[in-house]
C-alpha cells in the first residue's frame, strides 16, 4: 500500500475506531446493571473456578467445603482485580482512537485518564439505582488505577512505534 492509499484507508476506518470503546462501555454498564445478588454470584463463581483450577494444577485434593472457603477468601480481590482489568482495557480502547485522531503527548494521557475517571464515577452513580448495589469512591479509585495502568501501557506502545518509525 502506498502512503496515499494508506492515508485514504485510515480516513475510512477512523470513525469506527471508537467502536471497541463503546463496546467496553456497554459491557461495564451491563455488569453494573446486575443486582447485588447476581453480581455477588458471578464473582463467587469466578473465584470458585480459580480455586478449582489451582486445586487441579497443584493436586491439592481439597474438599468441597475447603474449595468454598478459599473461594470466599479471594472473592473481593478477584472482584477488584476485575474492575482494574476492565478499566485497563477500556483506557486502551480510548487511547488508540485518540492517537489516530492526532492527540499526542500529555494531552493523550490527560484526555484518556479524565475520560476513564469520569466514566468510572458515572458508573458508580448508575449503581446507586440498582438493587443491592451502591456507589463507592473506593471502586472509582480502583477503576482509575486500572485506567492509569492501561493508559501508561498504551502511551509507551505509541512512543515505541513513533521511535521505530523514525529509524
Amino acid at each position: 500500500m502506498t502512503f496515499i492509499q494508506n492515508k485514504k484507508f485510515l480516513s475510512y476506518i477512523k470513525p469506527f475506531s471508537f467502536l471497541p470503546a463503546i463496546m467496553v462501555m456497554c459491557l461495564i454498564f451491563s455488569f453494573s446493571s446486575q443486582n447485588g445478588t447476581e453480581s455477588g454470584s458471578l464473582s463467587h463463581s469466578i473465584s470458585l473456578q480459580i480455586i478449582q483450577i489451582g486445586n487441579s494444577v497443584f493436586h491439592q485434593d481439597l474438599s468441597d467445603r475447603e474449595l468454598e472457603h478459599y473461594a470466599d477468601r479471594i472473592e473481593i480481590p478477584v472482584r477488584k482485580l476485575a474492575h482494574m482489568t476492565e478499566y485497563c482495557v477500556f483506557s486502551l480502547t480510548i487511547l488508540f482512537p485518540l492517537y489516530l485522531y492526532g492527540v499526542r503527548g500529555k494531552h493523550l494521557l490527560l484526555f484518556t485518564l479524565v475520560f476513564c475517571v469520569c466514566f468510572a464515577a458515572s458508573d458508580e452513580f448508575h449503581q446507586s439505582f440498582v438493587a443491592g448495589r451502591g456507589p463507592s469512591i473506593k471502586d472509582v479509585l480502583i477503576d482509575s488505577i486500572g485506567g492509569s495502568i492501561g493508559t501508561t501501557i498504551g502511551y509507551r506502545i505509541t512512543k515505541y512505534f513513533k521511535r521505530r518509525s523514525h529509524k
